[in-house]
């Protein structure tokens, strides 16, 4: 048993320790950001310039049909006040149905016109049509957690990312406020499939976008794609390890039962993958400056092949 360090972030923890990424990402078929620049609090859509009482009630909305909702900043210095349009990005991770709208709001408050139950599940022509400032894009993006007023290792660790991933990738990097899994920091999540990564590194953040270009993804610290439960997230990684598949959307997570998930291929393959769940040895804390303690973690067995179907 690897020793717990004595004490430092808890993403030092977390790379000491060598947890496991996979199936850690947030569950989430769509994704609602927002540009708000000026300062973030640790609960930034009630805790910025974004009116508490819109960003409140509507990432409430967003929570009850399983989309992510979040605020996002150029990279750079952060004036507190803006006086031009706001940029907003609408996706759908969903397989087969991942798309990315992007456009301009003078106002945060007229995304309470979106149609979220569309965003969900994956009408890109209804959501165009709730909020027609809204376009299709072809590019992926990149949002990086720098909010240092929830974790101090996302603004330690996520700023300088998003510094040196805008340098190489200019327009297609924004800063976010909360993407989960302080401890896997510096994070990102990869719109529009909702694929999530931890431990990056500027390097490696560029060469998941290259991926991202090609509708494939990298599995160096691949945290799982948000479409899935954690234990599909957790799955679906083993059976990449297992045949080396890249492609985003050759593999869907297709059953869930106690002990086991089931990933299917779109060529007919299919694999039950043993998912467990056991505690963390030893504690270690989810975030900087909590206690330590035996959190679950999850262990994805070898994928047993089925048959074709």
């Amino acid at each position: 048993m690897t020793p717990a360090p004595a004490s430092g972030l808890c993403s030092t923890f977390c790379r000491v320790l060598q947890e496991p990424l996979p199936g850690t990402a947030v569950v989430a078929t769509g994704w609602v950001v927002v540009e708000q620049p000026g300062p973030w609090g640790a609960k930034a859509p009630t805790q910025s310039h974004l009116d508490p009482v819109f960003g409140g009630s509507f990432d409430d909305k967003c929570k009850k049909v399983d989309v992510r909702f979040g605020l996002i900043r150029s990279p750079g210095r952060h004036a507190d006040s803006v006086e031009r349009s706001h940029q907003v990005f609408v996706a759908s991770t969903i397989p087969g149905r991942s798309w990315l709208l992007g456009g301009q709001v003078a106002d945060p408050s007229e995304l309470a016109a979106l149609d979220l139950g569309a965003v969900a599940r994956g009408d890109r022509t209804a959501v165009a049509a709730s909020l027609p400032a809204l376009a299709p894009l072809d590019a992926p993006i990149v949002l990086v957690c720098t909010n240092g007023k929830r974790d101090e290792c996302c603004a330690i660790l996520g700023r300088p990312l998003v510094s040196g991933l805008a340098e190489r990738a200019p327009g297609r990097v924004w800063e976010a406020n909360h993407l989960g899994g302080h401890r896997f920091a510096p994070t990102a999540t990869y719109l529009p499939a909702g694929t999530m990564h931890g431990h990056l590194t500027v390097d490696t953040a560029v060469e998941v976008l290259a991926a991202a270009d090609r509708g494939e993804t990298v599995l160096t610290g691949l945290r799982g794609r948000s479409t899935w439960t954690k234990r599909g997230q957790a799955a679906e990684v083993a059976v990449r390890e297992l045949t080396g598949e890249l492609a985003l959307d050759a593999l869907r997570v297709v059953g869930e039962h106690a002990d086991t998930v089931t990933v299917q291929h779109v060529d007919g393959r299919s694999w039950t993958v043993p998912v467990t769940s056991a505690p963390a040895d030893p504690p270690r804390p989810d975030s900087c400056g909590k206690e330590a303690f035996a959190m679950s973690v999850l262990q994805a067995g070898t994928p047993l092949s089925g048959p074709v179907r």
